[in-house]
Order: C-alpha cells, then structure tokens, then sequence
C-alpha cells in the first residue's frame, strides 16, 4: 500500500459521504482516481517542511484530490457539499468528545492553557503559517493567523473555496462548548485579512 493509499484509508467518512451521493461503483471508480491524483500531489508537495506535511497530507491535498476528481463527475456544487458534510459529520465527533472532557472540573482552565503550546507547534511558522501571538491573559487564549498553508495551497490548486470549510471546523469544534467561548471575527479563507482566534473561560 502506497502513502496515498494509506491516507485515503483514514478517510472513510468522506467515502461513505461519496457513496451517498453516487452509485456505489462510481463511487470507487472516483476514489480511485483520486488516490491516483493525491499520489501525484505527494510528489509535488514532498520538498515542503515536515511541519508543513502535517497539514497538507492528512488534510489539504486529499480533500483537494477528492474535490477535484470528484467535481469533474457530478459539478461542483455536488463535490462541494461531499467534502462538507464529511467535516461537519467528523467535527461532531470531536466537539462530542470535547464536550464530555470539558464538564471535568478545572478542565476550562486546562483547556484554555494547552492552546499556547499546541498553536506554536502545529500552527506556527514552521507548519507554514504566519502568526500574531498575544500576551498570555487568564482565562484567555488569544492568536491571529496571516498566512495559511491551507488557503495558500488550496488556492495554489484551483479549489480555493475548500479553504472556508477548514474555517469552520474550528467554529464547530470549539464554538459550543460548556464553559467557554470561541470568538472570532473573519477568517483567510472568506476574505478576511486575518483569522483571529480567540478562547476564554465564561
């Protein structure tokens, strides 16, 4: 089994999104030619930084292999709302999780720490992002994002509209659950000059 057949194994919730939305055999037809085209995209992409890599291959370039095999098959609108409903299935199950963790108690508080870190590690220059991080405050979590592997490179190959459904993974993630608050105002993907994040315990 090749990387891209691999990655294309862990998405199973975009396959039976797809498989909802055409005949089973057109459906694996598809997949496999989007396992050929994300194939093709690992190459083009191999030189980036390894930080980089965590986004683009388990993220941006399979979403964008199946997007555009797919959109060539039944339009764009159809595809479109594929890759969608495929993330706001698997967000719900993060945000589900998340939910139960955070009726622990002190686990708001934990929470709201951890993103300092974790955001400097996966979402800081070296993943390929261009950041503003604000002084700690208590009980807040505070960073603006002005570069973005995921707009760049989804703009980079021709579906820049994928780039709004990854904004608003976070919104379902975090933005209902107990005891804190997720603001954000604009985001890359939609035209903002910046993504602001902004995490603080009620």
């Amino acid at each position: 089994m090749n990387p891209a057949e691999k990655i294309m194994k862990k998405k199973a919730v975009i396959k039976a999104e797809l498989d909802k939305a055409v005949p089973k055999a057109q459906s694996d037809a598809l997949w496999r030619a989007a396992t050929v085209k994300l194939d093709g995209l690992l190459t083009r992409y191999s030189a980036l930084p390894k930080g980089v890599h965590i986004h683009t291959d388990s993220r941006i370039l399979p979403s964008a292999a199946i997007y555009l095999t797919v959109k060539e098959a039944v339009g764009p609108e159809k595809a479109y709302q594929i890759i969608e409903d495929a993330a706001v299935r698997g967000c719900a199950e993060i945000e589900k999780k998340l939910q139960r963790l955070m009726k622990l108690p002190g686990m708001q508080s934990l929470f709201i720490k951890a993103w300092d870190p974790m955001t400097k590690k996966l979402f800081a220059s070296g993943s390929g992002f261009q950041n503003v991080f604000y002084p700690k405050k208590k009980g807040e979590y505070r960073m603006d994002v002005t570069s973005c592997p995921y707009c760049r490179t989804f703009t980079e190959l021709g579906c820049p509209e994928l780039t709004k459904i990854f904004c608003e993974n976070d919104e379902r993630i975090y933005g209902r659950l107990p005891g804190l608050r997720f603001e954000r105002t604009g985001t890359l993907g939609k035209g903002a000059e910046r993504c602001d994040f902004c995490i603080r315990k009620l």
